[in-house]
């Protein structure tokens, strides 16, 4: 792997070096040879902690767990936010603009593998077939399962228009269901203030947990350079359809990430 990272070097004794935060790519700490001593030892000279922004450009890195390239974008191959979940399915979002692919999220798709016993009544289906059978999808969304959807931005994007996208793939499920109601609207217009005043720069990040004994939904945006920022959504509705949005075959967000999760599955219960 290679790749740079804009950090922060602490000059907290003389010769000593914290490097903060670190970056959002790679979770090893790395070694620091430093240069042009005359510099450093001017700096030595100040008796207060100075900070120093450097980029530093690393290659090969060794990774202190297990990552998998989704377009070239790390994820981890397992998360732990109340168990350990496995990444299962990954995939992006694209479109073609003027004869070129301009891609926009990489997602990853992390569930307990428990999530199996869920859907014997597909063993033995091809990837094709799950690929093209949205109830497949509907009893994997149901299933009493944590399930937690990792997005992972590629073209930069301002929050209100991702919020504008969020909120018209809901309203739009919901209202084809029948259940878009004013309590969803309401719900909905919160998720869209959440985002609202973001800006998402490539290597940002959304999170959505859907925990398997809730019909809530927690979003997390991790920005660099800053704290993570959270939100509940509680209409059940709404969790409902995000979930869809995501993961519901022919009509989700990322057609290659369903292919990848037909794959996946049609492979496990093949035994």
């Amino acid at each position: 792997m290679s790749g740079s990272a804009r950090l922060t070097l602490f000059w907290s004794l003389p010769n000593h070096f914290v490097i903060w935060p670190s970056h959002p790519l790679y979770s090893t700490a790395i070694s620091l040879t430093l240069y042009c001593a005359n510099s450093f030892n001017y700096l030595n000279s100040f008796p207060s902690p100075i900070f120093v922004s450097v980029t530093l450009f690393a290659t090969n890195l060794s990774m202190t767990t297990q990552e998998i390239l989704v377009d070239e974008i790390p994820y981890p191959s397992e998360i732990t936010i109340s168990k350990p979940l496995p990444l299962l399915a990954h995939g992006i979002t694209d479109m073609e603009i003027h004869f070129l692919q301009v891609k926009f999220y990489a997602i990853g798709v992390y569930l307990e593998p428990e999530i199996v016993g869920h859907l014997q009544k597909w063993k033995g289906k091809s990837a094709k077939d799950l690929e093209q059978d949205d109830d497949f999808f509907d009893a994997l969304i149901s299933a009493p399962v944590d399930k937690v959807i990792r997005l992972v931005v590629i073209k930069e994007i301002k929050g209100a228009q991702y919020g504008l996208q969020v909120e018209t793939a809901v309203r739009d499920r919901l209202a084809a269901e029948d259940k878009y109601e004013d309590e969803e609207e309401a719900a909905l217009e919160k998720v869209v203030e959440f985002f609202q005043s973001k800006y998402f720069k490539k290597h940002s990040v959304v999170t959505y947990h859907f925990p398997g004994n809730s019909s809530t939904a927690e979003i997390v945006v991790s920005l660099e350079g800053k704290e993570d920022t959270k939100f509940v959504v509680e209409n059940g509705n709404v969790v409902e359809a995000l979930k869809k949005w995501c993961l519901r075959g022919t009509s989700a967000v990322s057609p290659s990430t369903i292919t990848s999760l037909a794959n996946k599955f049609s492979a496990d219960l093949a035994n």
